[in-house]
């Protein structure tokens, strides 16, 4: 066994626990549900100027203020109306010595699930043109498969910083 397969099968069982799932649009997502701090519905959102379009705006969460992030148009997808299964997943992002929490609109939660390490492969190469860095996985359960997210590395640095700055103000 080549060194390359044998880092592989040590990645795929470091990934293997509990994963939130949820839907955009007709894809199923997982994110480790240790990132997962609530989920909470649709609520109103304070919209920030002069920040990017995916940034929905701000919500003040018991005291708190957390930007909010709409996934969909992150990832370049169309938006859509809200519905009543359109709800907000509130995550803790790991950055450098600290963690920013920051909630992600989604179009509907789906379920926790616990996803072996055999049902896991490693994502896929488009080439250099598409940045993959942000999948952790491609799990293939029964019924689908589904794209593990990294969601410490769907928003870049500089991102998280503006959004922490967005909060602030």
């Amino acid at each position: 066994m080549s060194s390359d397969t044998e880092q592989q099968d040590i990645d795929m069982f470091q990934l293997a626990g509990k994963y939130l799932t949820f839907h955009l649009g007709d894809e199923t997502y997982g994110l480790e549900i240790l990132k997962v701090q609530e989920i909470i519905g649709m609520q109103d959102i304070t919209k920030v100027p002069r920040t990017p379009e995916y940034v929905k705006g701000v919500i003040n969460l018991r005291g708190k203020v957390i930007p909010i992030v709409d996934l969909r148009m992150k990832f370049g997808m169309e938006e859509i109306e809200t519905t009543r299964k359109t709800c907000i997943i509130v995550i803790q992002i790991d950055r450098g010595a600290g963690k920013v929490i920051m909630g992600i609109v989604v179009d509907e939660v789906s379920e926790v699930l616990n996803i072996l390490s055999e049902e896991i492969e490693p994502s896929p190469s488009f080439g250099t043109q598409i940045d993959t860095a942000f999948i952790l996985g491609m799990a293939k359960t029964k019924d689908a498969v589904k794209i593990l997210l990294d969601i410490d590395k769907v928003l870049s640095d500089g991102e998280i910083e503006a959004l922490s700055q967005a909060a602030k103000n």
